[in-house]
């Protein structure tokens, strides 16, 4: 085991050296490829029965302040795509009642979605619809 772990330690720390993580993630991810490594050394698990593992995250913490992490691959993102989702067979709406979201949640970091709504507010788009129909 001792070989998995440090092997796991060396892929979290170059993971860290990538992007910011809190120390959470990173002990959460030290775990998870650990584990990972062991399994799939010991022939344990196939590689489709890795994709289909329960959420690295509670999807209530998923969506932080300056991430979003996709829940079936644990990747890091400011916002999640549909092509990223289509590269896990999903849409957005079969992802968001997946993992037990609303309808109208953004699948984009906390900051990022704040940024566009004070945006839209400060267009005011819905004024200029009103004024366009009436000259």
């Amino acid at each position: 085991m001792d070989d998995y772990l440090q092997s796991a330690l060396d892929i979290v720390k170059a993971q860290a050296s990538a992007r910011p993580m809190t120390e959470d993630e990173i002990v959460s991810m030290v775990r998870s490829v650990a584990n990972g490594i062991a399994a799939v050394s010991t022939g344990q698990i196939a590689a489709s029965e890795a994709e289909s593992a329960a959420p690295a995250m509670d999807p209530k913490k998923a969506i932080k302040e300056a991430s979003v992490t996709c829940l079936e691959c644990g990747k890091s993102f400011k916002m999640i795509t549909k092509k990223h989702l289509a590269a896990h067979g999903l849409t957005a709406e079969e992802y968001k009642a997946k993992y037990g979201y609303k309808k109208t949640q953004a699948l984009a970091c906390k900051s990022l979605a704040r940024y566009r709504r004070a945006k839209m507010t400060d267009m005011k788009l819905w004024e200029r619809k009103g004024k366009a129909k009436t000259e």
